[in-house]
């Protein structure tokens, strides 16, 4: 009865709300939508990965100049969920799940906090490092464009964690140590860079 009153929304008065669910048991209103083509029916995998038929409503927003645009860490919460999930499947089901994955990807437009670093305290940790990372103490592994070495600025304490940006907890890292930093967050990892630009 649902997809019904679904599939003939234009004309029987009835307003389509949509709500998403990017983490589980928690909805996040996305707004007033409207049928943007036929119904039809396709092949989707269920919960336990067989697959069924579905039907699909293609839905687009009813006001498309004002998207709502969802906070960066639900987003990047929900990857990490199916990341999760996947990582709990064998080759034969992963296999079967992307055969009925669309080969494009989703596109979302989402809101973040950005903060502004202090350009003079970044430059300075650079030309502190030397070229070299101060985590591995190697050479930076390519020159940007200017002929410099290039190093990423990195907080000790995130400035999402209430850390400063001062010269005393910024260091400049290689990519490679700056992803680990952000992805491990070791305390062995923070404390060396500590005494590291202690000297």
């Amino acid at each position: 009865m649902q997809n019904r009153t679904l599939a003939e929304s234009r004309h029987n008065g009835v307003e389509i709300h949509l709500f998403e669910v990017f983490v589980p048991r928690q909805y996040t209103y996305i707004g007033l939508v409207e049928l943007a083509g036929e119904p039809y029916q396709e092949r989707q995998p269920d919960v336990d990965g067989k697959p069924r038929k579905v039907w699909v409503f293609p839905l687009r927003l009813v006001d498309s100049a004002a998207p709502v645009a969802i906070p960066e860490e639900i987003i990047k919460k929900r990857q990490e969920y199916k990341e999760r999930q996947a990582k709990q499947l064998d080759e034969h089901e992963l296999q079967k799940r992307i055969q009925f994955s669309h080969p494009e990807a989703a596109s979302r437009k989402v809101t973040t906090t950005t903060y502004e670093r202090n350009p003079y305290v970044a430059e300075y940790a650079r030309r502190r490092a030397k070229g070299r990372c101060q985590l591995c103490h190697q050479p930076a592994p390519f020159l940007n464009p200017d002929g410099e070495p290039f190093l990423e600025v990195h907080h000790i304490v995130w400035l999402s964690r209430g850390g400063e940006d001062t010269i005393n907890n910024t260091v400049a890292l290689c990519p490679n140590c700056h992803r680990r930093m952000h992805v491990l967050d070791l305390a062995a990892d923070r404390e060396r860079l500590r005494r590291e630009i202690k000297g």
